[in-house]
């Protein structure tokens, strides 16, 4: 408190690496917390859409959960129930069934 008060009588202010360097911390806790997983978690979800392949069971965006049946280069076709089949965007696979999931 008593520094602040020195600056104004003496008429200098905080240096600029002083009023950066909070910004710049700012900026680089956000990396690390926020952007980074959210790229590590996009990354796994693309890698995951690749490997779909036939009899794999899934579970879309919406919540339903199916085994697929057919793929093409933007759909996949998931057989929810006996003789049901609906046709997804691939992108609407959220991922692959666990085991306590598959026994619901």
């Amino acid at each position: 408190m008593f520094s602040s008060f020195a600056w104004a009588a003496n008429g200098a202010g905080p240096s600029t690496l002083e009023t950066i360097a909070p910004f710049v911390m700012m900026l680089f806790i956000a990396y690390f917390l926020i952007i980074r997983p959210q790229q590590r978690r996009s990354q796994d979800q693309t890698k995951l859409r690749e490997s779909l392949k036939r009899g794999d069971e899934v579970l879309t965006s919406g919540g339903i959960m199916g085994t697929i049946e057919g793929i093409t280069e933007s759909t996949v076709t998931l057989m929810i129930a006996q003789g049901v089949r609906i046709k997804v965007l691939r992108s609407a696979i959220a991922g692959q069934l666990s085991e306590e999931l598959k026994r619901v």
